[in-house]
């Protein structure tokens, strides 16, 4: 494949993704899409093609697009496409946010379990004070409405995760490697609250400012970008089990 380094690095690194998330329950069949932005570019990004199981996926079979819609690049010559639900949110996102290198959007059943609660993700574990700030975007129906699009940006503010309500969850990170992390994570705080709140007795809500705390050394200028020291060891992890992504 014709490429440059930079593209092909981000092509094995999204792959990568798409192949790790069935492997720790976070895929959906066919649907749900996972984008990276191509670095050095604004609007060009890789996307998987429509009705490949995240486990088929590898570096020469994503599609690259543009924010706009156009395909820049289909290696695909049998008629696979794009999901036009999957455009609609990633552009967005990828438009508005220009710190942004990765989204990943999920129907995992913790997610929308929790997408489904008055209460949102509660503050009850560490995991979930990570997420402290996550914003809520209400369910407009299969999102497939362009005009969808200002609202979702806008309720995604400057964060990096959202719970789209009734429907599931959002990370967006400025790598694949760190959207990973926010989403595994995510996802984990939304089992440990479904698991918690099934056993019927009262919740530990820790006092704000032990949230306020935990929050903040999550942040990436605190510590350090979660998932950027973890990502060579879940590529040792694919790669024991299968390289194929990697083609």
């Amino acid at each position: 494949m014709n490429v440059s380094t930079t593209e092909w690095e981000t092509r094995v690194n999204l792959a990568a993704c798409y192949r790790l998330m069935p492997l720790f329950g976070m895929s959906d069949l066919v649907y749900n899409h996972i984008t990276a932005r191509i670095p050095g570019t604004d609007d060009e990004i890789l996307i998987n093609p429509y009705g490949y199981m995240y486990e088929e996926i590898t570096a020469s079979s994503l599609i690259k697009i543009n924010v706009n819609g156009d395909v820049l690049d289909n290696p695909h010559t049998d008629g696979t496409g794009v999901n036009q639900a999957g455009y609609v949110i990633h552009s967005a996102i990828h438009s508005a946010r220009h710190d942004v290198g990765c989204v990943i959007h999920t129907h995992s059943r913790a997610g929308m379990a929790v997408s489904a609660m008055e209460c949102g993700l509660l503050p009850i574990t560490q995991t979930a004070m990570r997420f402290k700030d996550i914003t809520y975007h209400d369910y407009e129906s299969v999102a497939i409405d362009m005009d969808e699009q200002k609202r979702l940006v806008a309720d995604l503010g400057k964060q990096d995760a959202m719970i789209l309500r009734s429907h599931g969850l959002l990370v967006a990170s400025a790598s694949v490697e760190e959207a990973f992390n926010a989403m595994y994570w995510l996802e984990m705080a939304c089992r440990a609250q479904v698991d918690a709140m099934a056993g019927g007795t009262k919740l530990v809500i820790p006092p704000q400012a032990v949230v306020d705390k935990t929050h903040h050394l999550y942040q990436p200028s605190v510590r350090r970008p979660f998932g950027i020291m973890e990502w060579p060891a879940m590529l040792r992890y694919l790669d024991r089990r299968d390289a194929s992504y990697r083609n």
